[in-house]
């Protein structure tokens, strides 16, 4: 893989004192103009391995190389490279919009007659032109997440961070983001690591996926290779009378495994081989009347659930990083 524009991580470890390895040895790779979703419970290691790999936290051991330099030994390189827009926006809410690209354009070195114009062009391509001129203070949830990306990509970064880059967004704020996302690495060839709470995120936007778990990585591959493993679908029945809701269950239980359910519903996980016409002969079969019957495909919740023994709790799922 070329380096230029990528990420190579080997044997990447974080521990900090008197306490667990945050980053228990690692290895993974992006390539260029990849996107690559970084999923993890609470406290997994997610938002330790990007401190790392963005320069400001330093590993125990391992390394890593971002854009064909070193996080020990070149870590100004790295700096010059990289664009991040980690979960805290860092935004002076008494400073324009227009006001935080001239100074993030100066603090990158952007060439003087180059600055308003770049400026410009990222507002606009964000959809801020119209708020450029007004405080940041006053901006929306959704206002402060593009302005924040807005700023990181001032230099033409080849690597982006992103990380939890949606939490607590709208659905229709979310949707802009990613279509932005999608756009820097499809049109701009920007490599994107992106850490996000959200599994549909995950899945949207990126081209591979790797998860980890208790600092190290337990399963990677594409959405599609992960689902596909998991591989079988689940079939959910709701009886049109509740009370009949365990003879559903007792009739689905002869295609597959019992898995949750909503209440007054029953659902099983296919063997290989089953198919749903065969599951609503049966049902007929027995006489059942049936209120709703529905095919789920493996996502990735069932994959993360599978490799982890748990669901992913948004609710909880911003880690701390420990000092």
């Amino acid at each position: 893989m070329s380096l230029t524009a990528g990420i190579e991580v080997e044997g990447l470890v974080r521990e900090f004192k008197n306490g667990p390895r945050a980053v228990d040895g690692i290895h993974l790779a992006v390539a260029p103009g990849e996107i690559y979703g970084f999923l993890g419970p609470n406290g997994a290691g997610k938002s330790t391995t990007v401190l790392m790999l963005t320069t400001l936290l330093p590993p125990t051991d391992g390394t890593a190389r971002v854009a064909g330099h070193d996080i020990r030994s070149e870590g100004a390189a790295v700096r010059a490279s990289i664009g991040a827009a980690l979960q805290e926006a860092a935004l002076d809410p008494l400073l324009t919009g227009l006001d935080h690209m001239r100074l993030q354009t100066t603090l990158q070195g952007v060439p003087k007659a180059e600055r308003r114009k770049r400026g410009d062009e990222l507002l606009e391509r964000m959809g801020l032109t119209d708020a450029a001129g007004r405080k940041v203070g006053g901006y929306s949830g959704g206002m402060k997440r593009r302005l924040d990306l807005a700023l990181a990509l001032v230099h033409h970064p080849r690597v982006l961070f992103l990380d939890e880059p949606t939490t607590g967004l709208d659905p229709s704020s979310r949707a802009d983001l990613w279509d932005e996302v999608a756009r820097l690495a499809r049109e701009d060839g920007v490599t994107v690591f992106l850490t996000t709470q959200y599994l549909e995120e995950a899945d949207v936007l990126a081209d591979r996926v790797g998860i980890i778990d208790q600092g190290k990585i337990v399963a990677e591959g594409t959405p599609e290779a992960l689902k596909a493993e998991i591989g079988r679908p689940s079939v959910e029945v709701t009886p049109t009378e509740r009370a009949e809701r365990d003879a559903v269950a007792e009739v689905l239980t002869r295609f597959g495994s019992v898995v949750p359910a909503p209440p007054g519903a029953a659902a099983v996980r296919l063997e290989s081989g089953e198919n749903l016409a065969e599951v609503v002969r049966a049902l007929d079969a027995a006489e059942l009347s049936i209120a709703d019957l529905q095919l789920h495909q493996p996502s990735l919740d069932d994959v993360f659930l599978a490799k982890t023994g748990r669901k992913l709790d948004v609710s909880t799922a911003e880690e701390p990083v420990a000092a």
